[in-house]
């Protein structure tokens, strides 16, 4: 058997389930093969913040929408915990619990014994304070739970027609900024901007760090000298002025998942 099926049977034995969806490639993945195995018994919940960008959600309601997949909003409010707006080295275990915690009322509002979340096995190499609340909240992580990779992900989403077969990875907008700088919705929006920036050149994964009014750009290396060609470096660089950053940088090392995470190895 292999794990595509493995994992159908492990849905099918929940009998029903709520799906923390945020349009990634992995809850999408996830809710896609959940929903085929246990239609109507399958929702998909949403997280509303300002750390989550609007194309992301538009794109999760467009995918819901396609599917034929009920779709629940819940707004955590993650903000008005000190916790997480201070910006500690673990904001992400204070999130998760946060929201994973409002998922759980929803779903036993609607009678669904069980919240799933989509990381997989690739995610256990990374600084993860976020599954500190997953286990404690016991939220299934089918897809770890079948030992799956991110590969093995994209390619079962290729075999099944997923638009997010090929879609770049992405992580919430709190992870520009860097720990101890407090975190606010207006910083947000405007990190949130900054990238749309980027998107709108057909860069296929950057991040904008935000450090105070200063924008560090990562990109892929092969395209830095696409963001460095000299009419479009000007028109970055007046498009994130305009947006509220002051100082504008390229980070030399090109982009790289938790670059912020490099403060504390």
């Amino acid at each position: 058997m292999n794990k595509l099926e493995a994992l159908k049977d492990y849905i099918r034995g929940l009998g029903s389930l709520a799906v923390a969806y945020s349009s990634g490639v992995d809850s999408t993945f996830l809710l896609k093969v959940a929903h085929d195995v246990l239609g109507d018994r399958c929702i998909a919940v949403t997280g509303v913040s300002p750390s989550f960008p609007k194309r992301e959600r538009e794109e999760s309601e467009a995918f819901c929408r396609a599917e034929g997949i009920r779709q629940i909003f819940v707004e955590p409010n993650e903000l008005a915990d000190e916790n997480y707006a201070s910006n500690p080295a673990n904001r992400c275990y204070y999130c998760k619990h946060r929201i994973f915690s409002k998922m759980l009322e929803i779903a036993q509002q609607e009678g669904i014994p069980h919240v799933a979340e989509g990381s997989n096995m690739d995610d256990l190499g990374d600084y993860r304070p976020g599954f500190d609340a997953i286990r404690e909240l016991q939220i299934l992580s089918p897809l770890r739970e079948m030992e799956l990779s991110k590969a093995e992900i994209r390619e079962y989403s290729r075999a099944l027609g997923l638009p997010t077969a090929d879609k770049p990875s992405f992580a919430c907008l709190a992870s520009r900024i860097p720990y101890g700088e407090r975190i606010t919705a207006e910083k947000l929006a405007m990190v949130e901007a900054a990238e749309e920036v980027l998107a709108g050149y057909g860069i296929p994964q950057y991040r904008v760090r935000a450090h105070g009014n200063l924008a560090r750009i990562e990109v892929p290396e092969e395209y830095l000298g696409f963001v460095m060609e000299d009419t479009r470096r000007k028109e970055i660089l007046e498009r994130f002025r305009t947006i509220g950053f002051f100082y504008v940088t390229v980070d030399m090392k090109g982009f790289r998942s938790g670059s912020m995470n490099e403060v504390l190895s």
